[in-house]
C-alpha cells in the first residue's frame, strides 16, 4: 500500500514518536510510506531515524497559527504520491479537509492519541466531528479513549490499536544499572525512583515532590531522579527547597539517555492528572521496572497489581503510600520488574502496532 502519515510537525513527543516507529514499521512490512509534516524540518531525532531508514519525509512549512499556505502545499502532495490511506494525527483534518474539498475520497483514519476531551481545541473537535461524519475513521489507541470517543463524539472508534515501543531497545545491557548507578553516585542499596515527562500541570510533578516529604518516607533511603523541562520548572525548585528534599530529588533536565537512567533505577513514578496511553509506561515495563501510577487514561490497561501500583490523581497521601510499599518490599518490586518485562515483550512491541495498523488500512481501502 501506498500510505501518507500526515502530522503537525516531527518535533519530540509522543504521537510524533509514534509516526516515526508505525511508519518504520509499516516500511519493514513492504508499504511504502511517506510522513507529512505541516511545520518545518526540526532535526529531531524522530526525522533522522526516518531518514537512516530510508522513509521519505516532507515538510510543509507551516507558520505559526492557522496557515492556508499550507493547503495547496498539501493538496500538491496528495497528488504526487496518490496515496491509498492518508492516516492523520492531532490537529491536521482542518488541512486535509481543505484540500480534498470535495471530500475525503480514499480511505482516510484519524488516531486519537489522548481522551477526546483532552485531544484537542473545541473547534478542532467540531472539525473531527465533520469527517467522522464524512467518512474518516476514528482510531482510539486503548479502551479508555474508546469510551471518551463514544462520549464526546457519539460514535465508537473504527479500531482500536494500542501504541507501540522498541521494546529491545530497553532492556539494560550487562553491567548498565551498576556502570549509571556510580556514575550518578548512587548506593547499591539505595531505592531509585524515576520520573519522566514535561514538568506541567498534566503531569503534576508537585504532587509528586510533595509526597516524598511525607513521614513515611523520612527513614527510608530513596531518592527520586525527576527528568524534564517545563513551565512549573521553577515552581517545583521551590517546592523541593522549601521542603528540604534536596538530597532526595535531583533534577535532570530534559534526557537523552532514557533507557540507561531506568537501568539506574529500580521503580517508575508517573503522578499525571490525566494521559492517553504514555509510551513511557511502556518502556518503563520493558525495562523491568515497577510502576507506580495514578490510574488515568489507559494506565489501568497497561499495568496491573503484578507490574505496579495504581493510586488516585492528585492524591499525595496514596502516592506516598505507594512509594512507602515499595520501598517496604523490595523483592517485591523487583518481581513486578519481571513480570512488567514478560507483558512488554508479549503486548508492547511495535511490530504488533505496526501489523495491527496494516490490517485496518487494508479492510478500509477495500
Amino acid at each position: 500500500m501506498r500510505i501518507l502519515e500526515l502530522i503537525p510537525s516531527l518535533s519530540v513527543g509522543g504521537a510524533e514518536r509514534i509516526v516515526g516507529l508505525l511508519a518504520q514499521g509499516l516500511s519493514s512490512l513492504g508499504h511504502q510510506v511517506q510522513v507529512v509534516a505541516l511545520g518545518p524540518a526540526t532535526g529531531s531525532f524522530i526525522e533522522q531515524q526516518l531518514h537512516a531508514q530510508g522513509v521519505q519525509t516532507t515538510f510543509l512549512d507551516k507558520g505559526p497559527g492557522f496557515d492556508p499556505r499550507v493547503i495547496p502545499r498539501l493538496a500538491r502532495t496528495l497528488r504526487r504520491f496518490r496515496p491509498e490511506v492518508v492516516h492523520t494525527h492531532l490537529h491536521t483534518l482542518k488541512y486535509l479537509l481543505a484540500a480534498r474539498p470535495q471530500g475525503p475520497h480514499g480511505a482516510v483514519l484519524h488516531t486519537l492519541h489522548n481522551l477526546a476531551e483532552h485531544e484537542a481545541e473545541s473547534h478542532d473537535r467540531r472539525v473531527a466531528a465533520l469527517a467522522f461524519r464524512l467518512g474518516v475513521k476514528p482510531v482510539a489507541i486503548g479502551e479508555a479513549v474508546a469510551r471518551s470517543m463514544q462520549q464526546v463524539y457519539g460514535r465508537p472508534p473504527a479500531f482500536t490499536i494500542a501504541n507501540g515501543i522498541p521494546v529491545a531497545d530497553f532492556a539494560p545491557a550487562p553491567g548498565l544499572r551498576q556502570t549509571r548507578r556510580q556514575e550518578l553516585g548512587l548506593p547499591d542499596g539505595r531505592l531509585v525512583l524515576l520520573s519522566a515527562g514535561r514538568l506541567n500541570p498534566q503531569k503534576d510533578p508537585l504532587s509528586l515532590v510533595e509526597a516524598l516529604a511525607d513521614p513515611r518516607l523520612q527513614s527510608l533511603d530513596l531518592e527520586l531522579l525527576l527528568a524534564g523541562e517545563g513551565e512549573l520548572h521553577e515552581a517545583v525548585q521551590e517546592r523541593i527547597r522549601d521542603l528540604g528534599l534536596g538530597a532526595r530529588v535531583r533534577l535532570l533536565g530534559v534526557r537523552r539517555d532514557i533507557p540507561a537512567l531506568m537501568a539506574a533505577a529500580d521503580a517508575f513514578v508517573l503522578a499525571s492528572r490525566y494521559e492517553g496511553n504514555p509510551l513511557v509506561v511502556m518502556e518503563a515495563m520493558a525495562a523491568g521496572l515497577a510502576v507506580l501510577s495514578t490510574s488515568v487514561g489507559c494506565v489501568p490497561e497497561l499495568i496491573d497489581d503484578r507490574t505496579g501500583l495504581l493510586v488516585p490523581p492528585g492524591s499525595v497521601p496514596d502516592l506516598a503510600a505507594g512509594l512507602a510499599r515499595l520501598a517496604a518490599d523490595p523483592a517485591g518490586t523487583r518481581a513486578m520488574g519481571y513480570e512488567g518485562t514478560r507483558r512488554a515483550h508479549e503486548r508492547f512491541d511495535v511490530s504488533l502496532m505496526a501489523a495491527a495498523y496494516a490490517r485496518a488500512f487494508e479492510e478500509v481501502r477495500r
